[in-house]
């Protein structure tokens, strides 16, 4: 088939991506929600912050560790059992969390959540490309786009009632019922067996590249909390780099590297990652901006800056609604990928030239426009992944991207926090322009079309 053969959705395909995005609600707003309840936790348990910060930090580093195990695990053991794994292990750190008697306790806990909520969304990914055609890709990949967009707009509306009506401890057990819910749902939906092969553990790999990974993201973390370089930042970052160099002139010598970096001989794939990691720092950069503006700028509660925020949410929706069908009908990537960065650009803008009294209702126009250029952008680079790859590599694919998007938001954050700390909001917004339209040049290494 090729994919100007638009043929409807098999229903069974739909119901999975449905059940998949139960999985990829509650591992994304978990995020958000937990950073809302960082203030509260302070007083909960009489710790510093610099102690309880560690709450969001265990989890990034312990979801960032748990990465490279994805392609080796779904060979070992299958995409349906990991999964059933995750959500265990995700729900079972949840119940714990909200159990938590002290701050060093929640921390612990945060890290086998962590363990769990790391794997769920390059699983979903795995899960709907291996069962998808190039027909039905962008369709199915809406279902993972969906809650990535709409976390860090939902999740701090959802966190600030969560916290103040109920308390901190429901900001985790919100998660039991969706992950549970995905649970019995995912028995008979999800496939996905083991390898004939049973491929062996690389373990040197693995101790170089799941500590180069915690330590880099630690020390680029750092240095956007310090808001300039520290001993801390330059050892963790430089540690990390060389972990990761490590990694590299091992994984050339071995015949099956926990990540093969041979993927990235082929031209879109490169491409690909290139455009996840700017796009990264563009996107995740930009959501630490934007609610920080409205409450600094604007003298807006966390909860209004979240409500306020809406518009890019609705927006996402929106795209979901088309952009996607004009993927699987045109498989045009490259065009479409153009035209979502030219959003997304277009929806920056506004906020770079930005004052305290700027009309709302403009910018609420252009978080709208943003929506829209983003899911535009991001459901190409998604599908681009695995249009010129054998199924064989879709698990590494999926890892390698996701680790680049990791290491792409981290460092974006920190660096648009550092410039907010040094400069102006200005300053901030107009080099998030920049990042997004610098990815523009990594999408017309995309193919013009998708190919089966």
């Amino acid at each position: 088939m090729t994919v100007t053969e638009h043929t409807r959705l098999d229903p069974r395909l739909i119901r999975l991506a449905l059940v998949l995005s139960l999985g990829a609600v509650a591992a994304q707003l978990d995020t958000t929600i937990v950073s809302v309840a960082i203030n509260r936790l302070t007083h909960e348990f009489g710790s510093p912050l610099s102690t309880v910060q560690w709450v969001t930090t265990a989890y990034l580093l312990s979801l960032t560790a748990v990465l490279p195990l994805t392609g080796w695990a779904v060979a070992r053991f299958g995409v349906r059992r990991m999964w059933m794994f995750c959500l265990i292990a995700f729900g079972l750190g949840s119940l714990l969390c909200a159990c938590a008697w002290s701050a060093v306790a929640l921390i612990v806990f945060r890290v086998l959540q962590g363990l769990g909520g790391g794997m769920m969304l390059p699983l979903i990914r795995i899960a709907l490309a291996d069962q998808a055609d190039q027909g039905s890709m962008g369709r199915l990949m809406t279902f993972v786009i969906v809650p990535t967009q709409l976390a860090p707009v939902v999740g701090p509306v959802v966190g600030g009632l969560i916290v103040d009506t109920l308390g901190w401890r429901w900001a985790f057990l919100v998660n039991l019922p969706v992950t549970l819910a995905a649970l019995v749902l995912s028995r008979n939906l999800v496939q996905g067996e083991r390898s004939a092969t049973r491929p062996l553990l690389d373990v040197p790999g693995l101790l170089l590249l799941s500590p180069g990974l915690a330590v880099l993201i630690y020390g680029l973390t750092s240095y956007g909390d310090a808001g300039r370089l520290t001993v801390v930042s330059v050892a963790g970052a430089a540690a990390g780099l060389l972990l990761l160099l490590g990694y590299g002139v091992h994984a050339t010598r071995i015949a099956d590297p926990l990540f093969d970096l041979r993927l990235f001989r082929n031209r879109s794939f490169s491409a690909s990652a290139l455009l996840v990691f700017i796009f990264g720092g563009s996107l995740f950069g930009a959501m630490l901006l934007l609610p920080l503006y409205y409450q600094r700028l604007r003298g807006a509660s966390p909860l209004e800056a979240g409500m306020l925020l809406a518009p890019q949410g609705v927006g996402a929706i929106t795209g979901t609604l088309f952009v996607g069908r004009i993927l699987d009908r045109t498989g045009a990537t490259r065009t479409v990928m153009l035209i979502g960065l030219a959003l997304a650009v277009a929806g920056t803008v506004p906020f770079a030239i930005a004052g305290p009294r700027t009309p709302l209702v403009l910018l609420a126009s252009a978080l709208f426009v943003r929506g829209i250029g983003l899911t535009a952008s991001l459901l190409p680079s998604i599908t681009a992944t695995y249009a010129t790859l054998p199924k064989s590599a879709y698990a590494a694919a999926t890892t390698g991207t996701r680790i680049l998007q990791q290491i792409g938001g981290s460092l974006g954050t920190a660096v648009l926090a550092v410039i907010l700390q040094r400069g102006s909001f200005p300053a901030a917004f107009w080099t998030a322009v920049v990042l997004t339209a610098t990815a523009a040049l990594a999408a017309l290494a995309l193919p013009g079309r998708a190919k089966d």
